[in-house]
């Protein structure tokens, strides 16, 4: 499915980075297929300065134009149209192969499940597979791509509040890995799903540990006022219940998610001590050992250089630190770890291309440069004041002399991309890149105004590929009646 552009190496030197050419190792291990995505050193002072934003590849042509993954963007956006996503394979496995690498040396015992809602893709599935990643699911739909694209089912995890009934039954009668429990009714479906196929499903229970964490309140899950997962005063209840009526459910430990984009490891270090003094808990009260320990996603990531991520290797060296104490501190066998990093893997790996099209400066105030997509193609500034980077494709090398605001073309006054941005003076027809929008960009994307959903390349060692096709206004119409 996807063209093979890995060379096969050794893991010497898995973390290292080196001023070349990308350089791609691979090798078979326990996990699967692991690529060693030796990262650029940029030579353009732009991209030197904006490195954490930019994909690993980006480069600078010597007409000034924005290269990623060796394609001139330029030619992407006349070959492909606009507006367009465009994301970097070597950026995606460079991630993924950083918590690989840092769990390999800290704690072998671990998962890493890439977070399909970020971006749900039969390519970048194939590659989290091959890489030996599992997967999160939210919904029989993003189940159903998984199955379609072979993902190894015991690596699938099943996620959602509110699952329905035939979602459930499809992920039980395909034996995936684990289900992920929010509530009593799910228990109940899932017993009763599991009967009628005659066997016994793995799950998970989801906690609501009560951690805030300093993010958009839209997407803060962890804390106690939330629609997801059972609050710790429940487990009582829950675990007899488990225990002595739901036969066909094994119980294998505890999940919690506390949120997105976050800046905190201590965050992350308290939801795991709560989580293993529940395990403690559970085995004095109820005799349940559980060897899985779900941790979730969530970790922040660079949109702009204003943001201050934490180091993936620090945050795993902490994480692994804790469960080792903590295990140590309640006499419990240390579990397998389980994470979900989603934004952290994708997103830098992305930018979407815009093509420009009108202006309009106000009177003593702001001046507006109009691009052909918006808000349908990028709900997140319009849902979180998420903050976006972006620069003129076709004239990186020229000075940024215009404070201009990045409009949308959608019938909505809050349509706004990027607000007061300094960028080359712009004319109709210029490229526009923003940057990182790997992650729910496209997953989020509707049909907003009638308007066909872009299309996604895969660009890799100066190739491109469509891995998922422009709409049309056919498509649009062909399911009315």
């Amino acid at each position: 499915m996807v063209e093979e552009v890995l060379n096969r190496c050794t893991l010497q030197n898995r973390r290292s980075l080196f001023v070349s050419e990308p350089v791609v190792d691979r090798n078979i291990n326990a996990r699967g297929t692991v690529y060693n995505v030796q990262s650029i050193m940029p030579t353009n002072t732009y991209i030197k300065d904006h490195k954490n934003i930019f994909p690993i590849t980006s480069e600078v042509s010597k007409k000034g134009e924005l290269m990623v993954g060796g394609c001139n963007t330029i030619e992407l956006a006349k070959q492909y149209g606009t507006p367009l996503y465009v994301i970097d394979k070597e950026t995606f496995a460079s991630k993924c192969n950083e918590y690989l690498t840092g769990f390999d040396s800290l704690y072998k015992n671990s998962l890493i499940l890439y977070a399909g809602k970020a971006f749900a893709n039969k390519a970048i599935f194939s590659i989290a597979n091959e890489l030996g990643l599992g997967l999160d699911v939210v919904s029989g739909g993003e189940l159903y791509l998984a199955l379609k694209t072979n993902f190894n089912k015991e690596n699938i995890f099943f996620h959602g509040n509110n699952k329905q009934k035939d979602e459930l039954e499809l992920a039980i009668k395909n034996k995936i890995g684990r289900i992920v429990v929010d509530n009593y009714h799910e228990l109940t479906l899932i017993n009763e799903l599991s009967q009628k196929y005659n066997q016994k499903t793995n799950i998970l229970i989801r906690l609501t540990p009560g951690i805030e964490c300093h993010t958009h309140e839209y997407i803060k899950t962890g804390h106690l006022d939330s629609k997801f997962g059972f609050d710790l005063d429940e487990r009582d209840t829950l675990l007899s219940l488990i225990k002595n009526k739901l036969q066909n459910i094994s119980l294998k430990g505890f999940h919690a998610h506390i949120g997105s984009q976050i800046f905190e490891i201590n965050s992350f270090t308290d939801t795991i001590s709560i989580l293993l003094d529940e395990f403690k808990y559970a085995k004095s009260k109820f005799n349940f050992t559980f060897t899985e320990l779900n941790i979730g996603g969530g970790i922040g990531i660079s949109y702009t250089n204003e943001d201050d991520p934490f180091k993936i290797f620090d945050w795993i060296e902490k994480v692994a630190k804790t469960i080792k104490l903590k295990c140590k501190e309640f006499d419990l066998e240390e579990p397998k770890l389980i994470c979900e990093p989603g934004r952290s893997l994708i997103a830098n790996s992305g930018i979407t291309l815009y093509s420009v099209g009108s202006s309009k400066q106000v009177p003593n105030g702001r001046k507006y440069i109009a691009v052909d997509g918006g808000m349908a193609d990028n709900p997140r500034p319009i849902t979180y004041q998420a903050k976006y980077h972006a620069v003129a494709a076709n004239k990186i090398n020229e000075k940024d002399e215009e404070l201009v605001t990045l409009a949308g073309r959608y019938c909505e006054s809050g349509d706004i991309l990027i607000k007061d941005i300094k960028l080359p003076k712009l004319n109709p027809g210029d490229i526009i890149a923003v940057l990182g929008t790997g992650a729910y960009n496209y997953s989020m994307a509707s049909n907003y105004n009638m308007v066909p959903r872009p299309a996604c390349v895969l660009v890799s060692k100066g190739k491109s590929e469509i891995i998922i096709a422009r709409e049309t206004y056919e498509d649009l119409i062909q399911k009315h009646k």
